[in-house]
């Protein structure tokens, strides 16, 4: 019986937004062998965002692209080794655990999961088709592309606050869908928008068709939930920013999960299985935040090498 040959690591960490980034300066800065596995480009969802207004230390002349290569450059700097890949299958009953990639098999006697999330969809007939085409979950990669258009964002939270501040001053008109008769975004954010001439709060709506022209959006057909009126509102973008969905799937049931598909993991990141262990976006929490990710990714990193000691 012949044994494969397979690259073995301390710990592996999958992810390399925030948490990640952290959880691998940390691991390797602790000389433990650390492998990164990324699948597009450091930094996750921070790298797409504009201005860090709330991250401590950064203020709005950093964007979030920047912090993710100092982050990265960090991480490797302490003998993280990234490698660009995309894990597909997990298997953590085998000692050491194993990650299947597209590139091959890894093995870790630790893992720590910090694939994050991604946007949310608003779940509608032809939202697939025109991503790209006046659809869009994120405003500050793709506001510009509607100077001086008609827009509107769905979503009432800090990110939807966030986007319509942003489209304000780059679009004409910026409707805000917010399905309940309150924001949820912090109070900042309400007095900022409040003094924005050109963006208009539409409560108690919901976005029930988006409509479209020669392969383009052209508006949206919306529900008042509290008189039943129904109209359309010529529109040249939709920005959705309704929440996100964790990356799990590839875990295939190995972990146990809460309803909304977030592994399930304590305040060091320890999971239903030893040795494996989640930080940032893709765990259950309250708070999704740059700095939340930081603390979870140094946390899970201590938890690791408390575990690796263990052994």
């Amino acid at each position: 019986m012949t044994h494969e040959h397979l690259d073995l690591y301390d710990v592996a960490i999958i992810g390399a937004g925030p948490a990640g980034l952290t959880a691998a300066m940390y691991c390797a800065r602790a000389g433990l062998d650390t492998a990164l596995i990324e699948s597009i480009s450091p930094g996750g969802q921070l790298a797409q965002t504009e201005h860090l207004e709330n991250y401590p230390g950064f203020n709005q002349s950093t964007s979030g692209y920047e912090l993710s290569v100092i982050m990265h450059e960090q991480a490797e700097s302490f003998g993280a080794k990234t490698i660009y890949d995309e894990v597909t299958s997990v298997y953590f009953d085998a000692d050491p655990k194993r990650l299947n990639m597209h590139g091959g098999t890894l093995a870790a006697k630790a893992v720590i999961i910090a694939t994050g999330a991604r946007p949310a969809k608003l779940g509608l007939p032809r939202e697939d088709e025109l991503k790209g085409a006046g659809v869009s979950y994120c405003a500050t990669c793709d506001g510009n592309f509607f100077k001086g258009k008609d827009v509107c964002i769905v979503g009432g939270g800090d990110t939807a606050a966030a986007d319509a501040i942003y489209l304000s001053r780059i679009c004409r008109k910026v409707f805000m869908f917010v399905r309940r008769d309150v924001l949820r975004a912090t109070a900042i954010y309400h007095e900022r928008l409040k003094q924005l001439a050109n963006v208009d709060i539409v409560w108690n709506t919901i976005v029930e068709e988006i409509r479209e022209e020669d392969g383009l959006v052209s508006g949206a057909k919306v529900l008042d939930k509290m008189t039943g009126e129904r109209r359309e509102i010529a529109l040249s973008a939709i920005f959705v920013a309704i929440g996100t969905t964790p990356n799990t799937e590839f875990l295939d049931g190995s972990l146990e999960l809460d309803m909304f598909g977030n592994i399930i993991a304590d305040e060091m990141g320890k999971t239903s299985r030893p040795g494996v262990f989640a930080a940032g976006d893709v765990r259950t929490k309250v708070l999704r935040q740059v700095s939340t990710g930081v603390g979870d990714g140094a946390n899970a990193a201590d938890a690791v090498a408390e575990y690796l000691l263990d052994q």
